[in-house]
């Protein structure tokens, strides 16, 4: 396909992918309805070594976010509600030998490994399945939350190691992921990808942030991802979801001048596909270049927060 590089290449191509009503017109779910019973049963049966991978980075104070102008996002903040010391210094009196710990944790869905729900991001005033923007106000999603993809959320996992595909450490950033490294990288794994798989995408970009000790603009910043064609790719192959090792998946700086995250914009509304971000996926990826098998058992089940616009998660990767 020619090369997506302004708004109007952008609405041409989220036209093309546009799957409101596939599953019906109340659907909330998206592309999830393409991860059958079968389907799960067929990915439980390839866990082999009882091996299970984390894909979440920590949740902490020291986490990616930093002030960017698209979001008021920060990193999580942990309080302690009842302590150990309160136990020690007498505090605690008011129950009968039972004494115990509380703490309390807040921050934005979207802080740390996460999924962005369908009610995310909107297509000229539209989310997924053609629900008006109005249905997302101040007490939350009517439509499209979080909390509808409850139980949806396990079956076949694919790692496609870019990076390594590519001899490189990390992708640098503005490198630009292409359908055609997409299917190079699955021959040269010797995987597939099929209906209703989850598809990882290891850049390196993690493991750079790893090395170098702190995180600068992971957030927001430059990065290594998934250009705007793969949307088509991405619908071809009928994938379940998407996520990566990176802040948004998509290549940054955007080839459209005159539209941010063009990507998301064509793939969440309009496709209705499950996005994931921030994932970790070093030690899963050095464990596949190991024993040269790239598919998995995968669930990352959101918390069913109501009305929410993504949730926190920590990923599983079994084999």
């Amino acid at each position: 396909m020619a090369k997506v590089t302004s708004l109007s290449g952008v609405k041409d191509l989220a036209v093309r992918v546009r799957d409101w009503n596939r599953w019906g017109p109340t659907d909330e779910i998206g592309t999830l309805n393409l991860v059958t019973k079968e389907k799960i049963v067929k990915a439980a049966s390839l866990v082999r070594k009882g091996k299970i991978f984390s894909l979440a980075i920590n949740f902490d104070r020291a986490g990616p976010q930093r002030s960017y102008p698209l979001t008021s996002r920060f990193n999580p903040l942990h309080l302690m509600l009842r302590t150990g010391t309160d136990v020690v210094a007498g505090v605690q009196t008011t129950r009968a030998f039972i004494r115990t710990t509380d703490d309390v944790v807040i921050m934005p869905t979207q802080a740390a490994t996460h999924w962005d729900a369908l009610s995310h991001v909107f297509y000229e005033g539209k989310m997924w399945n053609g629900y008006d923007a109005s249905l997302v106000a101040s007490d939350g999603a009517v439509k499209n939350g979080i909390e509808r993809l409850r139980g949806k959320l396990a079956g076949r996992g694919v790692l496609l190691d870019i990076a390594r595909y590519k001899k490189k450490s990390w992708l640098e950033s503005g490198y630009e992921i292409t359908p055609e490294d997409l299917d190079g990288c699955l021959s040269h794994e010797k995987t597939n990808a099929e209906v209703g798989d989850f598809l990882l995408i290891r850049t390196g970009q993690m493991q750079q942030v790893i090395e170098r000790g702190r995180w600068d603009d992971y957030a927001g910043g430059d990065a290594p991802g998934l250009g705007i064609e793969t949307a088509e790719w991405l619908h071809s192959m009928q994938v379940a979801a998407v996520a990566s090792d990176t802040w948004g998946v998509e290549v940054r700086p955007n080839a459209t001048p005159d539209c941010d995250l063009p990507w998301h914009t064509i793939v969440i509304p309009n496709m209705g596909l499950l996005v994931g971000e921030q994932f970790q996926l070093e030690e899963l990826a050095e464990d596949c270049h190991n024993d040269q098998v790239y598919e998995f058992m995968f669930t990352a089940p959101p918390l069913p927060f109501t009305g929410a616009v993504g949730s926190p998660i920590n990923p599983y990767a079994i084999k």
